[in-house]
């Protein structure tokens, strides 16, 4: 188990493994590093650096929940790479963690070399943020890891065809069995951090910042999160942009789809 201390005295939990482009992966709001376990054998030519935000996975949890935002996981981010001697970086960003990469590009422009986003974008759909919102910070109704498994594909929307075994890994992944029932894998007040927070400034600025590196924007087709109309924007500033659809898909793809990784291939190529 790997940590490193922040500035101002957190552990956070890291892995490191590989050789080859350094390639930090940044998880979704609620989630951790398990979030690229699908996709990780599929990236053997990368240096894989994975991160969990504090209040989160095994990373410690901050006792002033108003320090769970961007500008401070941002920084976070920025203080693992001094641990690590990393003076730059590519990012895959899935959800939040895209939202992360770009906040980079932003602040610290030299530090990152690209951006691959998973199903987020500058502009966030209303109708995806109202959905986080009816699970965040909550404990599930279900008791078991087999309940979650047999509800997942009537609770997300947008997915299609995914077989029951990775409905089970996806609940054992985010859920952890207790003798209460299930509990989840970060701190509640997460929920309080995000109420607090307000509205979401314009992230079209943000986005702009990714100027001259190489993006990647990887969509579920069913993603109540990034629309459609979204990616063509991010298309039309950047022309240059990797874009795939994912079929089958809602908010988040799993990243070891066929499509999800012919995108990814493409940017790494363009990136070394």
């Amino acid at each position: 188990m790997a940590t490193f201390t922040t500035s101002d005295g957190l552990s956070l939990f890291y892995t490191d493994e590989g050789a080859g482009l350094p390639l930090l992966c940044l998880p979704g709001l609620t989630r951790t590093t398990e979030d690229f376990q699908y996709v990780t054998p599929h990236l053997p030519l990368c240096r894989l650096i994975k991160m969990d935000y504090r209040g989160r996975g095994q990373s410690q949890w901050d006792d002033i929940w108003a320090h769970y935002v961007l500008p401070i996981e941002i920084r976070d981010v920025m203080e693992l790479m001094d641990h690590l001697s990393l003076a730059s970086c590519a990012i895959l960003g899935t959800s939040r963690g895209g939202l992360n990469a770009m906040g980079l590009a932003a602040a610290a422009p030299d530090r990152l070399l690209g951006a691959a986003l998973n199903d987020v974008g500058p502009e966030l759909d209303p109708a995806g943020l109202e959905g986080i919102m009816t699970y965040l910070g909550r404990r599930p109704a279900a008791r078991t890891h087999a309940e979650v498994a047999a509800a997942l594909p009537y609770i997300l929307k947008g997915f299609e065809g995914v077989p029951q075994t990775r409905w089970m890994q996806e609940a054992q992944t985010h859920f952890v069995e207790t003798d209460q029932g299930l509990d989840i894998t970060y701190d509640p007040h997460l929920r309080d951090a995000v109420e607090a927070g307000g509205d979401m400034p314009d992230l079209w600025p943000f986005f702009d910042s990714l100027a001259g590196k190489p993006i990647c924007v990887i969509r579920g087709t069913g993603s109540d999160l990034l629309s459609a109309d979204t990616v063509r924007k991010m298309q039309d500033r950047r022309p240059d942009i990797i874009a795939a659809e994912v079929p089958g898909r809602g908010h988040v793809p799993f990243l070891d789809e066929p499509e999800a990784l012919a995108a990814l291939h493409r940017w790494i190529e363009a990136l070394t």
